[in-house]
């Protein structure tokens, strides 16, 4: 491991920001018109199936079933569209949302989805079954071998549903994120073999130019921003930056800087208490994209991530060469001073969060006196960049409260010696104007959801609370 750091700088920060509720409001109406048209989708292909005969269709066994079967076909194929869109990693709704918000969505989306089209599945075998005179295995055998395009619909159903499984919670939770990654690459593949069939053997596309025009239109949109911002245009970027490792530094005894190097780093764009999804580029790792915020603001010279040994992947980077090529993805998140709608700022960190709120705390436009970081360590000897954050309080003329020690109670955020006091009547002691400020949390989940508590105890709207976790 390289102990030789470039020389810290702290990069001049923003010289202003755009602030009041006004700039919410119009987050809002960006918000609603995404959710609008996506749900106008889904009336659009039911009100097609209703005028084209649809609700006429219903007057016995074969006709439910066969409408049912057509109906579950439209809205699944929409909806799942929808579900891919939503974890394609694509900046425009990324910034509208931010990555844990749509994840969240695109897991509740899952089970659904997976209804609807095990409906259409099931509905169509039965009527299959009823007209061929077959029992459903022997019916399931002779679609998959007789039937054009039914065989990779049943491969796609069946990666459908290893998806979604892997998506609720008490799966994921024994899943590593190297695993989970690799299921939901098959989200992809899933959808592609069900395009064939739709086109194919469905009675509500061939041949009608409203609806073959909408599908095909919805498909390659979907398609464009995935290949796009999933491969295309990472992979030119990165061929252009070069990025390759050019130091790694020991912060404390679990936690480690890496340094990127390369050529137009301001290419990248990115904001303070965004991240980034890092690749190493040798042959164990290339393939396991893992996300990271940068713990320095963003500037021309190089890239940092500030990252803590959290076992498996993380514990192998302390050993990474100087010289490796590294692959960026992003970036990502809207933990940023573009949410920030008050002249007063809290930045509370403690643990893996450090690197983002010291990157904030660089780069935030503000007077001496506007911010307070809030920093909850373990010990003042093993906390991973105090001395940095130190030196930013100083030069801006900000306020610091380093909290170390042992958690006194499982409630609380706060060490044990200073637990003679509510949390929240020690965070107004600690910050008056905590409930006229934006307040930028990170760290470990629980954690942050204690002060989130607290923060809501003291009067601090949730408008101005600002915590985004690494959703997978």
């Amino acid at each position: 491991m390289s102990q030789t750091a470039p020389q810290l700088t702290l990069t001049p920060p923003n010289t202003r920001v755009r602030l009041g509720a006004k700039k919410l409001l119009q987050l809002k109406r960006s918000q609603d018109i995404i959710e609008t048209f996506a749900w106008a989708t889904v009336v659009f292909v039911a009100a097609m199936f209703f005028l084209d005969g649809g609700l006429a269709k219903f007057g016995n066994l074969n006709d439910i079933l066969q409408s049912t079967s057509r109906l579950t076909a439209l809205i699944g194929t929409d909806l799942l569209l929808i579900h891919t869109l939503l974890v394609a990693r694509v900046p425009w709704l990324d910034k509208l949302y931010g990555h844990d918000k749509v994840t969240i969505a695109h897991k509740k989306l899952g089970k659904p989805i997976l209804y609807v089209i095990a409906a259409h599945f099931l509905a169509s075998l039965v009527q299959f079954a009823i007209a061929d005179g077959k029992s459903l295995v022997a019916e399931m055998v002779n679609l998959f071998v007789n039937v054009p395009d039914m065989w990779s619909a049943t491969v796609g159903f069946v990666l459908m549903l290893v998806v979604v499984v892997s998506s609720i919670n008490a799966a994921r939770k024994k899943l590593s994120y190297e695993v989970w990654y690799v299921i939901h690459l098959l989200a992809y593949i899933s959808i592609l073999a069900a395009v064939p069939h739709q086109f194919s053997t469905g009675s509500d596309i061939a041949g009608k130019p409203l609806q073959t025009l909408f599908w095909v239109s919805l498909y390659l949109f979907v398609a464009l921003n995935v290949v796009w911002y999933r491969a295309l245009g990472p992979l030119l970027l990165n061929l252009g930056l070069g990025l390759r490792v050019s130091a790694v530094v020991r912060e404390s005894s679990d936690t480690i800087s890496i340094y990127l190097s390369g050529r137009g780093l301001e290419r990248l764009g990115g904001q303070a208490g965004q991240f980034y999804m890092l690749r190493i580029m040798n042959k164990e790792n290339w393939d396991k994209p893992h996300p990271f915020s940068i713990s320095a603001a963003p500037n021309n010279r190089f890239i940092r991530f500030t990252i803590g040994d959290r076992g498996d992947f993380t514990s192998q980077l302390p050993d990474l060469k100087v010289g490796t090529r590294v692959f960026l993805e992003g970036p990502y998140g809207v933990f940023t001073e573009e949410r920030r709608t008050k002249e007063k700022v809290t930045l509370i960190c403690a643990g893996v969060g450090a690197p983002p709120i010291r990157a904030l705390a660089e780069s935030m436009a503000a007077r001496p006196g506007d911010i307070t970081i809030i920093y909850r360590v373990r010990s003042y000897e093993d906390a991973a960049l105090l001395s940095e954050i130190e030196q930013v309080a100083r030069h801006r003329g900000f306020r610091l409260h380093v909290l170390s020690g042992k958690r006194g109670s499982a409630n609380s955020w706060l060490p044990g010696h200073l637990n003679d006091v509510p949390d929240h009547a020690r965070l107004i002691e600690m910050n008056p104007h905590i409930s006229e400020s934006d307040v930028y949390i990170c760290g470990p989940g629980p954690w942050t959801h204690a002060v989130e508590k607290s923060l809501k105890r003291v009067g601090t709207p949730a408008t101005q609370i600002h915590a985004e976790e690494f959703a997978w």
